[in-house]
């Protein structure tokens, strides 16, 4: 690809936009002309954006089709754990992961992914060891040891956890943080452990702690957890030790923007053009050791061609390696065919599989709150009925219920607090980070409905209420659909509203849900195996 292209020059490294014009060969810049001062040019160029930390796998679409969308917001590239999928198929899935990716002009900087399962307090479809981690990053397509979020074995050195540390630095590669809510001497231990990288800071003292200890504090605003409003007092100061990412984005926001989104809203809150723009290209290039262009000769020719430079300004194109990938939002990257993976072992799940003896009068009950993916937990009086423990609309106590997917062993149940529903069920194989089958509902019978359409579907996500029962597939892996992005993004609105029409109070369900047996995320969760007290990681019991 050979081209050139005028435009107001946004130069990061100087702090100053000129009339200017790019030449590029072969997917490289070969010069940056600077026209005379009073050329007059409607249109701005500058670097395209970079995603500091995303798991492609929550937006429901594999990476091609993940770019085919991204592209349209400006974006060029992502620094993505696959830990999701590869939860579920191991290296398998890695694998998966990268090969999609090549087959598009777009830009995915994959992991090793260091917590594989996510903890040994629950059933996963795949172990990746110390050796597997190993091998994975002595290959030159995967960048960076992923998020560690086995935090207390990172504070209490544990032996496996420090030796996948040990091997990212042996290879020369960062190793991503995962250390929700560690302050003080926790934050400063864990960061001692050679870990530079933190995107769960929920305030801003939190994230004051990370920084002053050397770790790079990545600000997330993604469909569940959304932490910018929090975190945002930090950028002026250290605009050059931070970044933005999405964590976890659905196909129906990213159908709306991207990283683009964070852009417009901090320029918006009056931030430095300069900073804000640092914070999606120049840092994460620079943390990461990124083969991706920041406008200067001899860079890859990536790049985007704006309206403008202020709080409404607009992506009118994309260039990935010289090559033009979006155009006034509309993607120019074609489909790819795939090839569904899974691991799925299917059955039927019976009503009363659900049923819970009432040992006490009162329980712990997990409650949540719309926008995060950290749970409280709550004591409260049981609803009895003839003996056993039942959902209680009225107060807003449902069910919640936790089935592997990878073996037949019974529910795990409890109780959860904050959904809404009046009725009805919804059930999910988007369940982080084993990705088992989780369901919440009002009654057993519609949880059964719920967990067995998905059982027929070998993954998916489904509502059962008073209008019957809607499902959702997503066969590649039970996390991705491999059809069209943005017809998906349509599905997952209707399934969304359908969800909605059981009488929740959350702007998403089927996001919060799938935090809902998340155990490295405080508070309380549950996992297949039991419920978990994620501050004092360990099981707890339901009745008290």
């Amino acid at each position: 690809m050979q081209g050139r292209i005028k435009g107001n020059i946004v130069d990061i490294f100087n702090k100053e936009i000129y009339p200017g014009e790019l030449v590029f060969a072969e997917g490289k810049i070969t010069e940056v002309k600077r026209l005379e001062a009073e050329t007059v040019l409607e249109r701005y160029i500058m670097p395209g954006f970079v995603d500091a930390h995303v798991h492609v796998e929550s937006s429901m679409l594999v990476p091609s089709e993940f770019a085919r969308m991204a592209v349209c917001h400006g974006t060029v590239a992502t620094v993505s754990d696959p830990h999701e999928i590869a939860n579920v198929l191991g290296v398998d899935g890695v694998d998966f992961m990268v090969e999609n990716g090549k087959q598009v002009p777009f830009k995915f900087f994959f992991g090793a992914p260091s917590c594989v399962p996510a903890t040994v307090h629950e059933t996963a479809g795949a172990v990746i060891d110390v050796e597997g981690v190993r091998e994975l990053l002595g290959r030159e397509d995967i960048h960076y040891l992923a998020e560690m979020m086995n935090w207390p074995g990172v504070l209490a050195r544990d032996g496996e956890v420090m030796a996948k540390i040990k091997a990212a630095h042996d290879a020369g590669k960062p190793v991503d943080g995962h250390a929700p809510q560690l302050r003080g001497e926790q934050a400063k231990a864990y960061a001692e452990a050679g870990i530079t990288t933190d995107h769960e800071c929920v305030s801003e003292a939190e994230a004051r702690d990370k920084l002053i200890h050397g770790v790079k504090v990545q600000i997330r605003e993604g469909s569940a957890a959304k932490n910018y409003e929090a975190l945002k007092p930090l950028i002026s100061e250290h605009a050059d030790r931070m970044m933005f990412c999405m964590d976890d984005t659905h196909p129906n926001h990213l159908i709306d923007g991207h990283i683009n989104t964070l852009v417009r809203r901090a320029l918006a809150d009056g931030f430095d053009l300069f900073d804000v723009l640092r914070m999606v290209t120049l840092n994460p290039v620079e943390h990461y050791k990124l083969d991706v262009g920041l406008l200067r000769e001899g860079d890859e020719a990536d790049f985007i061609v704006t309206d403008g430079t202020g709080v409404d300004f607009e992506v009118l194109g994309t260039y990935i390696s010289g090559e033009r990938v979006a155009e006034e939002g509309r993607t120019l990257i074609g489909p790819v065919e795939v090839e569904p993976v899974n691991r799925f072992v299917s059955r039927e799940i019976l009503p009363d599989a659900f049923g819970l003896e009432a040992k006490t009068d009162k329980m712990r009950v997990v409650t949540v709150e719309d926008g995060q993916i950290v749970t409280g937990q709550e004591i409260m009086s049981v609803k009895e009925k003839d003996g056993m423990a039942v959902a209680d609309p009225e107060t807003d106590v449902l069910k919640l219920a936790v089935i592997s997917r990878y073996d037949d062993k019974p529910p795990a149940v409890a109780f959860i607090r904050g959904f809404g529903f009046g009725a009805g069920a919804v059930a999910s194989t988007v369940a982080h980070d084993s990705h088992n089958i989780i369901a919440v509902g009002a009654d057993d019978e519609s949880m059964a409905k719920a967990v067995n359409v998905l059982m027929e579907s070998k993954g998916g996500l489904s509502v059962v209420g008073d209008a019957g029962t809607d499902v959702l597939p997503l066969p590649v892996a039970g996390l991705m659909s491999a059809q069209d992005g943005f017809e998906l993004a349509g599905e997952y609105d209707e399934i969304v509203r359908k969800a909605g029409e059981l009488g929740t109070r959350l702007h998403d369900p089927f996001m919060t849900l799938s935090f809902m047996a998340l155990l490295v995320i405080p508070e309380l969760k549950l996992s297949d195996q039991g419920l978990f007290d994620g501050r004092k990681f360990e099981f707890v019991d339901l009745f008290v």
